[in-house]
């Protein structure tokens, strides 16, 4: 799933490592639009649909956290 995620992000976000950082929305590497181009590319490739309260900036820090809640609502 992890790797899955990551190839999307990368595919949609080529100029973020998502590997290096576990802090994206802490410093500033990824933005509230950033966020929801990112909700756009997993709910369309993973068929899910998230939840207006889990869309914080925590579950959207690292490739991780991001793979994570995907995986949560699959």
């Amino acid at each position: 799933m992890r790797e899955r995620v990551k190839e999307i992000l990368e595919e949609n976000f080529p100029d973020i490592d998502f590997e290096s950082s576990d802090e994206l929305v802490d410093d500033g590497i990824i933005d509230s639009l950033s966020i929801v181009g990112m909700i756009s590319a997993l709910s369309d490739e993973f068929d899910v649909s998230l939840p207006y309260e889990e869309i914080v900036p925590e579950n959207f820090n690292s490739l991780d956290s991001i793979a994570e809640l995907i995986e949560k609502y699959m």
